[in-house]
């Protein structure tokens, strides 16, 4: 028996979503360009701009192809709709929080800052991601280019998270947060749809991994806190409650050879923060403690025995300092496992959370097409 056939309606839609990928690539598309990208015909093509123009998610820019005179006829540049809407992407870190809003091309429509004392309480860090997104709100209507609000969120947060609720969690000797907030609930009234909250190391690691796909990697991070990112078979594994790769009392070498959680490590050493179970950082990098190195490595041989990753990826301020010298420690041990320095060194835990929130964002708009 002969296979079905596409519906009319199944190739319409496919026909639009391939448009409207089109046009997010490239920004402004005439019918013929359109023909040309998706490689249908141009009838097909401006019928597609037709529908889609009618549901709003399209527009005609109002400029023109030079025509006449032998040059063919005037051909009419097509976009996005801006009513089609934008995305925030939020990074929650002891620095304080940032928030940016992006549209469907991933171009940056605003981007605000709020700081967050220290010891940064829940209620501080609430207030400071409400006003940072206020900003932001304020910066867009002053622009008058955006219609709306954001259409989703997506948020970087330096503390563990719930996978199933986006509540930031407390846990022993976390050097961040002295309770618990939830995003979520925070950002409810200021978008028009879901909020994603995931752990500031995964999204490091994804664009670690959009920068360098690998499918087996672990990404650590050391800095004022301690985390890992779990990358396996391509997707970053977070664990039944979200607290996968949460490494600050897994148990390693310390001074003197003896048996400690890496955390306690640092209090042995002198090298937190007065008050705080977070590492001072600029104490560590003055004194290049070869102890910390030592802990480093027994954390890199625990995370190799237990995930066998191709690569382990060393990220935040103190650990790519001395990321010659985690390698070299890490050679010595049995099963040695190649250790670099992260290719992202510029906001990474946000540049993961935007490209998320851009991926989000289009997908909603073609959802919103069909």
């Amino acid at each position: 028996m002969d296979p079905a056939k596409p519906s009319q309606v199944l190739l319409r839609s496919l026909t639009d979503e391939h448009v409207l990928r089109a046009l997010m690539r490239h920004r402004r598309l005439t019918r013929a360009e359109l023909s040309t990208e998706t490689g249908v015909s141009k009838p097909t093509a401006g019928e597609s701009v037709r529908r889609l123009t009618e549901a709003g998610l399209v527009v005609d820019t109002g400029e023109r192809t030079p025509g006449g005179r032998g040059k063919g006829r005037v051909g009419s540049y097509y976009s996005l709709a801006p009513q089609v809407g934008t995305a925030l992407a939020v990074s929650i870190a002891p620095e304080g929080v940032v928030a940016e809003c992006v549209d469907a091309y991933g171009d940056l429509v605003a981007r605000a800052q709020a700081d967050v004392g220290r010891p940064a309480r829940p209620d501080d860090v609430a207030a400071a991601l409400v006003e940072a997104v206020e900003n932001i709100e304020a910066l867009v209507k002053a622009g008058g280019m955006i219609e709306g609000r954001p259409r989703l969120a997506v948020v970087s947060a330096a503390d563990p998270v719930d996978r199933h609720t986006g509540r930031l969690l407390q846990l022993p000797d976390a050097p961040f947060l002295l309770g618990e907030i939830d995003p979520v609930a925070v950002l409810g009234g200021h978008v028009d749809g879901p909020v994603h909250v995931d752990n500031d190391v995964n999204w490091a690691a994804e664009a670690e991994r959009a920068a360098n796909p690998l499918d087996d990697f672990a990404y650590v991070f050391l800095d004022e806190g301690l985390g890992c990112a779990i990358v396996s078979d391509g997707e970053v594994r977070r664990g039944h409650h979200g607290l996968s790769g949460e490494v600050a009392h897994l148990i390693t070498v310390g001074p003197q050879g003896q048996a400690m959680p890496l955390i306690e490590v640092f209090g042995v050493l002198g090298l937190r923060r007065a008050g705080s179970t977070a590492i001072d950082v600029d104490r560590l990098r003055d004194q290049r403690p070869p102890a910390v190195v030592t802990a480093v490595g027994g954390l890199i041989a625990a995370v190799t025995t237990l995930i066998d990753p191709e690569l382990i990826v060393i990220g935040g301020r103190w650990g790519t300092e001395l990321v010659d010298e985690i390698a070299a420690e890490s050679a010595q041990h049995p099963r040695p496992v190649r250790v670099r320095q992260a290719a992202v060194e510029n906001e990474p835990s946000l540049t993961g959370a935007r490209a998320d929130a851009l991926q989000r964002l289009r997908e909603l708009i073609i959802r919103t097409e069909a």
